[in-house]
């Protein structure tokens, strides 16, 4: 047994790490100052466990990322009554905002000297990785609707890290090599790529950034499709196997999961003849972009910038 002094005889000791030092040493991470806004995931689609799972662990990793964020959970299509299983996304914002009220009058009636609020109560979040114009006019609303002092933060890419995550799914599908240097063979990998997302043409536009730096990485073709518009999985499909010979297709979705409607992905995976690989789901860079995001519209400096 261990004794107040440390453990018993013969038991192991694990000491501190000593912090590295040097040009080298990792940076430790920035804090949200006091007072800041506390982030709030704007979540899209249905409810269900499976998205509010996404959700808590793409804020899990954000905590770490900035220890002592303040970070919530709101549903597009949540509930704003006290305690709902799937909370609004207004509903949230107004309770933030209370709570804030309610702490600084509290502390000012035990004799604390606290400065009136100043900027935003939360920044807003979207749980987008590209521009959707029809659910971000609903976050808008939702936040137009609360009584909250609210920023609307960008969506998450495009951005490198999200041609990694497709890379990433691609490869655990066994439809893609997992390395870059392409040191060995894969015999189910594709030759060619369907980038399938939603939101309509802007967010096909903002998919093709993403889908350049994918093809980068594969050394095949990758063309972007709206997942939500008929038919145009499909016909980048046959684009692919027309202009660049393709035999082998992939569809990757370029998605979190909960934006796209259930049956989309087998849809058009049938229309098109190819196989798929998962969603993004809480890929963990997804964490880094959303505090990046959040920062930026706070105006909170990060002191490793997401690259």
């Amino acid at each position: 047994m261990s004794s107040p002094t440390g453990p018993a005889n013969g038991l192991p000791v694990r000491m501190p790490r000593p912090r590295q030092t040097g040009r080298h040493r990792r940076p430790e991470p920035a804090v949200a100052p006091e007072g800041a806004p506390a982030l709030v995931l704007a979540v899209p689609g249905a409810p269900s466990a499976a998205s509010r799972g996404y959700a808590e662990e793409i804020l899990s990793i954000g905590r770490s990322e900035l220890p002592g964020l303040d970070a919530h959970i709101g549903f597009l299509e949540g509930d704003d009554t006290e305690g709902a299983e799937f909370p609004g996304l207004s509903g949230v914002l107004t309770a933030i905002a209370h709570h804030r009220a309610a702490r600084a009058e509290f502390a000012r009636s035990t004799g604390q000297d606290v400065p009136p609020p100043s900027g935003p109560d939360a920044v807003v979040v979207p749980l987008l990785v590209g521009p959707d114009s029809d659910l971000l006019r609903r976050i808008r609303q939702a936040m137009m609707d609360c009584a909250a002092a609210v920023e609307l933060a960008d969506v998450l890419g495009p951005h490198p890290l999200l041609a990694e995550a497709v890379h990433v799914r691609l490869s655990e599908a066994g439809l893609a090599r997992a390395d870059r240097a392409r040191l060995f063979t894969v015999t189910t990998a594709a030759d060619g790529i369907i980038l399938a997302t939603t939101g309509g043409p802007e967010a096909v536009q903002a998919a093709g950034i993403t889908g350049m730096l994918l093809a980068a990485r594969l050394a095949v073709p990758v063309m972007a499709a709206a997942l939500d518009q008929e038919g145009s999985v499909a016909a980048v499909a046959e684009e692919l196997r027309q202009s660049s010979g393709a035999v082998q297709l992939a569809l990757a979705p370029y998605l979190i999961g909960p934006e796209a409607a259930d049956g989309l992905l087998d849809t058009a995976c049938k229309e098109a003849g190819c196989a798929t690989a998962d969603a993004l789901g809480a890929y963990p860079a997804l964490g880094k972009l959303a505090v990046a995001q959040y920062s930026r519209a706070a105006g909170i400096t990060l002191d490793a910038p997401v690259h």
